[in-house]
Parts: structure tokens; C-alpha cells; sequence
């Protein structure tokens, strides 16, 4: 190539008006929680999913959702992921019970999958929302409460992500905004979504898997929600989060040795 020839560039570079490069287009960037969002919105508002989405309701309702998760389970299985991943990446307050309903129907194994997958599903598209045109809406939103975690989640993110995840110290969409917002990788975030959610949905997921029997008697999400602070499980939740610590404590004591 001679001199005077201009030097080719890839087809696929674009700049996003500053200057800086800019990768996959927005609508591809978009698209998982389009598709969240919709899904979601359809299940719970068009065919009124969340109408069962209260003890009263299940109760009622219980033996007909049995019959159907046995009659398709593979159906029902990624439908409940589904409402799951949407109610998650909608915000909505229905996580204590969907997760109880998940148990119930699917067993602790499976049901506990099923709400990992779809609660790190919907994680995921508010992470990848953070990163696109509604990132400023979602940062207004947060406040200064980012300033909180920003230390953190930018000297070890892994390891802070499974404390906030293991142990609830902020709203769990604060959670999913944060490490976008600081440049926490897409695999980190999402390894630490899926390990760090895996506990407590499992210990939430045995409680649900006698659900059944607990509906016969005369109970609701607040006794319910005391049952897992029972020190049989909060316990082993407490000694996970302190585990995930140690390599934060020890880049701190190693840091203030070498100063």
C-alpha cells in the first residue's frame, strides 16, 4: 500500500459521536431485556400470572398448578424461569414468593435451578440496561447510594458482589446497577449473580418444597419470612458471607504490610 492510498478501517467501526469507539449496535445491546421485559409483562399483566402471586391464591390454587407442572414439566419449568427472570428485571417485590412457589412446585433441586437461572436471567438485563441508553435514568435512580459501593466493587469486585448477594445490605436492583456503572465485567457479574443467590434460594426453596403443608394452616409471608431467620438457616448464610471475605481482608492486611 502506497503512501498517498488511505489506510483501510474495519467495516464495523463506529464512534458514538465522541470519538470513542463504539461496539455492538444498540438495539443488539437492548434486545435480552426487550425480550425480558416483554415476556415478563405479558405472563404477568396479559394472562394475570401475577394474580397468583399471594399465599391466598395458591392456596386456592395449588392443586391445579401441581396438575399442570405434572402434566409439562419442561413447559412449566421455563415458564416459571420466565415470570421469574421478567418479575426480576421489572423490580417487582415478588421474589420472596416466587421462590416459595418454585420450591413448592418444582421440589429443591430443580425449583432452586429454575430461580437461580431466572433471577440471574433478569439480573443480567438490568445489568446489560445499565449499560445502554437507560444507564442515566437507572443511575438518577440509585443516587448517591453508588458512592456506597464503589470502593468495593473496584478493588475486588468478585468477592464483593458474593457478600452483597450472599447477604442483602442493599436493594437487590442497586445491586444489579452498581457494578455496570463502575465497569464490572459482564462474566464476573453474572458468576457472582448465579453463586452468590444459590444459598439463600435453596434454603428458601426447602421451605417452599413443604409449602403445601404450611397452606393448610393459617400463615403468611411475614411468619413465613420468620421461619428462615431461624438460626439453622441463617446461620450457614452468615458463615458463607464471612467466607467470601477472607480474600477481601487479606488484599487489606497485605496492602497495609507492605506500606
Amino acid at each position: 500500500m502506497s503512501r498517498d492510498e488511505p489506510e483501510e478501517t474495519p467495516a464495523t467501526a463506529t464512534t458514538d459521536g465522541k470519538g470513542k469507539p463504539q461496539g455492538k449496535p444498540l438495539w443488539l445491546r437492548l434486545l435480552p431485556l426487550a425480550v425480558l421485559l416483554g415476556a415478563g409483562a405479558l405472563l404477568l399483566f396479559v394472562f394475570d400470572v401475577g394474580a397468583l402471586l399471594n399465599l391466598d391464591s395458591l392456596r386456592e390454587h395449588k392443586a391445579w398448578l401441581s396438575q399442570q407442572v405434572a402434566a409439562n414439566l419442561p413447559l412449566a419449568a421455563a415458564v416459571f424461569a420466565l415470570v421469574y427472570a421478567g418479575s426480576t428485571a421489572l423490580s417487582l417485590p415478588a421474589g420472596l414468593i416466587l421462590t416459595l412457589i418454585g420450591g413448592f412446585l418444582f421440589g429443591t433441586v430443580l425449583g432452586s435451578a429454575l430461580v437461580a437461572v431466572g433471577a440471574t436471567l433478569g439480573a443480567v438485563a438490568v445489568f446489560l440496561a445499565a449499560r445502554t441508553a437507560f444507564g442515566d435514568v437507572l443511575r438518577r435512580r440509585a443516587g448517591p447510594l453508588l458512592r456506597k459501593l464503589q470502593d468495593g466493587l473496584q478493588q475486588d469486585a468478585l468477592s464483593y458482589l458474593l457478600v452483597l448477594r450472599l447477604i442483602p445490605l442493599f436493594p437487590f436492583w442497586l445491586v444489579n446497577i452498581a457494578p455496570a456503572v463502575f465497569g464490572v465485567s459482564l462474566r464476573v457479574y453474572t458468576v457472582a449473580t448465579l453463586i452468590g443467590i444459590l444459598p439463600a434460594t435453596i434454603i428458601y426453596c426447602s421451605v417452599g418444597a413443604g409449602l403445601g403443608a404450611l397452606l393448610d394452616e393459617d400463615l403468611d409471608l411475614a411468619s413465613l419470612g420468620r421461619i428462615i431467620l431461624e438460626p439453622q438457616y441463617i446461620l450457614p448464610l452468615l458463615g458463607l458471607a464471612l467466607l467470601s471475605l477472607l480474600p477481601i481482608g487479606y488484599r487489606r492486611w497485605k496492602m497495609r504490610r507492605k506500606a
